[in-house]
């Protein structure tokens, strides 16, 4: 049950909880973010209720309640070839935002899963109150928020692909310029805006135009989405 989980934390691919009202942050007005919550059984989503009620920057809805904005919480043990496919149901909405709570997640799933447009994915022994609330908001952001031992196994597929792709006649050539797959690059490994724009000697706001550029002209769901997309496409 997530509430019963010990309060403690653990690095996160992203930088720590913004405030409510923030720069950037999208839902409702003040900065507060309306979330749905999805679970296999009552006893988790009360659990998850629990943790999420005690936060303001946040305000729990119904699904008939859902709108712009609303990040859905997902609540899974582990993830099926059915279950991704409910996945995608559930992420089959314009401007969808949401984030995987899991117990477990095979390699060979967690291309899949970025696929859908998953941003935030949580480990459900690491699901706290602060933890489950920064995923939320960097869902509601378009950002990306994984476990440092999931990042690692991305870090670890990039490289695989990327050394299949370089040993490929017929990469793609166009879709993605030299700039915005260097940016996805330091996305995949799992670098921050801010740590982005000084490696490349740009600005926060190149950074942001940038993959608001790219995913909107491609119609990625979010850096993940556009991560994966490049790993597909041979880009990185």
């Amino acid at each position: 049950m997530l509430s019963s989980i010990p309060q403690t934390d653990t690095a996160t691919a992203t930088a720590g909880r913004p405030r409510p009202g923030g720069s950037g942050q999208r839902g409702l007005p003040g900065g507060r973010i309306p979330v749905i919550v999805h679970a296999p059984d009552p006893i988790s989503r009360e659990g998850a209720l629990g943790q999420l009620r005690r936060c303001p920057e946040i305000e729990l809805r119904d699904d008939a309640k859902a709108g712009s904005g609303t990040v859905t919480l997902l609540i899974s043990d582990t993830l099926d070839d059915a279950a991704v496919t409910r996945l995608r149901r559930v992420m089959g909405g314009e401007g969808t935002r949401a984030v995987l709570v899991v117990s477990s997640l095979r390699e060979a799933k967690l291309l899949d899963v970025l696929g859908c447009g998953i941003g935030a994915i949580v480990w459900r022994h690491e699901a706290t109150e602060d933890r489950l609330a920064r995923a939320v908001m960097a869902a509601a952001r378009g950002d990306g928020e994984l476990p440092a031992d999931l990042l690692g196994r991305l870090i670890d597929q990039v490289n695989v692909l990327h050394g299949m792709a370089a040993g490929r006649a017929g990469v793609p050539a166009s879709g993605l310029s030299p700039r915005e797959v260097d940016v996805l690059r330091l996305v995949a490994d799992g670098l921050g805006t801010a740590e982005i724009a000084d490696k490349l000697s740009y600005s926060d706001r190149t950074i942001k135009n940038i993959l608001h550029e790219l995913t909107t002209r491609l119609h990625l769901r979010n850096r993940a989405h556009a991560v994966a997309y490049a790993l597909r496409e041979g880009y990185i």
